[in-house]
């Protein structure tokens, strides 16, 4: 049996969170049947001012694969993912928003490209910035052609931080020692064989440096 770690941040997430866990076993029980493969469930609270962390609460009294970090006060989604990345487990890993603009429809087709096609990491771009304010669109646009212009390394225009990833991988990023993370750069800088695939933007289900933990389950 193989496991996939779900790593999920949030911040004031009390309405995603329930939409997202049931996509989740919607797709592990229908795209992932027949397979020997088993999800668990990492939320990871960053401070929440909601009831983030309650929900997460009842979510892992409800089922066992669900597990939950707390951090004391708001550290920023690069904090979050790194302490997911930590605390994860599975052979393999996927990092992922509550509020559903990553599809976890995509899973089973990166998962296949890992296991099928010899690749280390399967990472996701959006094609359209549908929903975004255009000034927003406009900066990231600028950022990502600045930073291709002053590193040796590869930066992906419109690039998520939903990517599916092995061990290998996974256990590379952690044992990088920087302070201030960029993740999309250090997945790049990291190298690998990655292969990208591409999607619309999708609309938000709902409205969504050193850390210190309050609960890690």
């Amino acid at each position: 049996m193989e496991k996939i770690s779900v790593i999920v941040s949030c911040y004031n997430e009390e309405k995603s969170i329930p939409l997202f866990y049931q996509e989740m076993e919607r797709v592990a029980s229908k795209d992932f049947k027949g397979t020997d493969v088993e999800f668990e469930y990492i939320f990871v609270n960053d401070g929440s001012k909601d009831n983030t962390l309650k929900v997460m609460k009842e979510l892992h009294e409800k089922d066992n694969k669900v597990r939950y970090i707390s951090f004391s006060r708001n550290f920023g989604k690069e904090a979050a993912m790194m302490a997911g990345l930590e605390a994860a487990e599975g052979d393999y890993v996927t990092l992922m928003d509550a509020d559903l603009q990553d599809p976890p429809s995509l899973l089973k087709q990166m998962f296949d490209a890992i296991k099928n096609e010899g690749y280390d990491c399967v990472a996701t771009r959006r094609v359209s910035r549908k929903g975004e304010p255009p000034i927003r669109s406009l900066f990231s646009r600028i950022f990502y052609k600045l930073i291709d212009k002053i590193t040796d390394f590869e930066m992906v225009d419109g690039a998520r931080d939903y990517r599916l990833m092995t061990r290998q991988v996974k256990d590379a990023i952690i044992s990088m020692q920087e302070y201030n993370r960029y993740s999309k750069g250090l997945f790049s800088f990291v190298g690998f064989d990655t292969k990208w695939i591409e999607y619309e933007n999708v609309e938000r289900v709902a409205r969504r440096n050193k850390v210190v933990f309050l609960e890690v389950i």
